[in-house]
């Protein structure tokens, strides 16, 4: 089988003597090069071009965010991002994954070595994963929201906020505003600009929204910021206790499990800690399993894009309560192992492409 060819660009020695040995040792992976800046990257990519690359966003002469941008308009290739765990870092990195990274690996600014070798499995995994991405894919969610972004540049006011004109007016009638309807939302590799496509196409009186998308500590709040800022529908981090209303979308913060609780006629989020589940936390399935206990029929479950298998079998437990449920199609997802592991289990009802899960959330809140 031939290997994954990886090529690493970050200005610390450490990381790249550290980052080649973790994944030169899997079988599967062949570290080609370790470079110091993206201006060396480019000169050994000339001579063969990697299958992933691992990058720093933060070097002299170029920044990662610039060499991302220039590799994605001569020939996209999966990126995963090796950024430091900060609020600026997190800032930063949202940047690299709108210009097209496919996943993050974090890294602190102290104890470097120990860390990145604890972390390996997670590096490794993130490597394996970019290199089953469809990068295609990846370039047509990025491409749909920029379009629909400059319809709300000075001289178009008319039009309404990134692309809900559409959604309402195939939406006739006003949405029902009951806390009963509630959307889950479960997605990983390729989440984060998948979700950009689909909230932010979304009315501000659609069902509460809540979601897993599998993301580092610090990394959830600034990328519900950044979504916040673009969408009709108020999105933050969930917080523990924090009622769920229409409108609103919640995404469970990153090293923290994400649940739905029922109070009455209310829904309230419960933030918790807890072991990995399917190697992750939060866990789709932790809050699929939550919803099929306490929300049922009154629900709807969605998967997309991202590797393995953690939602699958919590969606399976949302159908089977009643919930309608739905696994995003494998010609537009980044990685097709969630829903594929979904639809092999007939846990969705449907299988739809992205572009089509804004509208199923309004016509299903309507009825």
């Amino acid at each position: 089988m031939k290997k994954i060819e990886v090529l690493i660009v970050d200005d610390s020695a450490v990381v790249r003597q550290v980052v080649s040995a973790q994944l030169a040792a899997d079988p599967a992976i062949h570290v080609m090069a370790a470079c110091a800046d993206p201006v060396f990257a480019m000169a050994r990519m000339k001579l063969q071009w990697p299958d992933v690359i691992v990058l720093d966003v933060e070097m002299p002469r170029m920044d990662g965010i610039t060499f991302l941008r220039k590799i994605m308009d001569e020939r996209p290739t999966p990126v995963v991002i090796c950024s430091t765990l900060t609020e600026r870092g997190a800032a930063t990195t949202l940047d690299a994954l709108a210009a097209g990274a496919v996943a993050i690996v974090t890294k602190p600014k102290a104890g470097l070595k120990q860390f990145l070798e604890d972390a390996s499995a997670d590096l490794i995994s993130a490597v394996k994963s970019a290199a089953q991405a469809n990068v295609g894919s990846l370039r047509a969610s990025l491409a749909a929201p920029a379009s629909l972004k400059s319809r709300r540049e000075p001289g178009a006011a008319a039009h309404l906020k990134v692309g809900a004109d559409a959604v309402k007016a195939a939406a006739a009638s006003a949405m029902k505003k009951t806390t009963e309807m509630i959307v889950a939302i479960g997605t990983s590799t390729g989440g984060t600009q998948a979700l950009e496509r689909v909230l932010v196409a979304l009315p501000a009186d659609c069902p509460g929204i809540i979601i897993v998308q599998h993301m580092p500590e610090k990394f959830t709040k600034a990328f519900a910021d950044r979504l916040n800022g673009i969408c009709e529908v108020e999105v933050r981090e969930a917080v523990h206790g924090e009622r769920l209303l229409p409108g609103h979308v919640l995404i469970a913060p990153g090293g923290k499990h994400l649940m739905l609780r029922r109070g009455g006629a209310y829904y309230y989020a419960e933030v918790i800690e807890g072991p990995l589940v399917n190697r992750h936390r939060p866990s789709v399935d932790v809050l699929f399993r939550s919803v099929a206990k306490c929300a049922g029929r009154n629900a709807i479950g969605i998967i997309m894009t991202g590797m393995g298998d953690d939602g699958a079998r919590g969606l399976l437990e949302m159908r089977q309560a009643g919930s309608a449920t739905v696994a995003q199609d494998e010609a537009t997802c980044v990685v097709f192992g969630m829903p594929k592991e979904a639809i092999k289990l007939e846990a969705a009802d449907r299988v739809l492409p992205l572009g089509q899960m804004a509208q199923t959330i309004v016509n299903w809140g309507l009825q």
